[in-house]
């Protein structure tokens, strides 16, 4: 007889299930706030392992993993540059992404006790933004379009990629 091997817990079951749920911030809005800067947005990039083929301009990069213990010192640091909005993404925003964005608004409303920071996630996350198109993607520091193609070309292989990018339908999150 075998002893059966334990599953292995997921990363966020170490922390409390978040309680509030962040909105979405529709990729067209933070395209436009980016290119014409008319407003102070932070991004934050939670991914880990898949943080390859570029980011977002100016997105800063906290990996899921490693969030919980940073988002008091994010709050402080979005807090005092004067940010209005703070919007998270991840590979498709379906896991890391959201979840991170709800630890950060349960402690920008709770903790801080801060009613007028945004806190979002972004719509479809860096797939979804680099599918949206050359407009999105000359947004992107580091760049890497051999990656993309290669990444894409592999989740629809896998019947991953046959869904609305844009939306994230279809797009796996590693890592969730």
């Amino acid at each position: 007889m075998t002893t059966p091997i334990p599953s292995e817990k997921p990363w966020h079951a170490a922390f409390p299930s978040p309680r509030l749920t962040a909105d979405i911030m529709p990729q067209r809005r933070a395209q436009m706030i980016l290119s014409m800067r008319i407003a102070s947005m932070l991004i934050i990039d939670v991914r880990r392992t898949d943080y390859e083929g570029g980011s977002i301009r100016g997105s800063l990069n906290i990996p899921a993993q490693g969030f919980w213990w940073n988002r008091g010192m994010l709050y402080e640091l979005a807090y005092k540059s004067d940010m209005e909005w703070v919007v998270f993404t991840c590979g498709s925003s379906n896991g890391r992404g959201p979840r991170c964005a709800a630890w950060f608004l349960e402690h920008v409303r709770e903790v801080a006790e801060d009613a007028n920071m945004n806190v979002m996630v972004l719509e479809g996350g860096v797939k979804g933004w680099v599918k949206a198109g050359p407009q999105y993607t000359a947004l992107m520091d580091g760049y890497d379009e051999a990656h993309w193609t290669e990444l894409f070309a592999q989740d629809g292989k896998e019947g991953e990629g046959g869904g609305d990018v844009k939306a994230g339908v279809g797009q796996g999150d590693v890592g969730k």
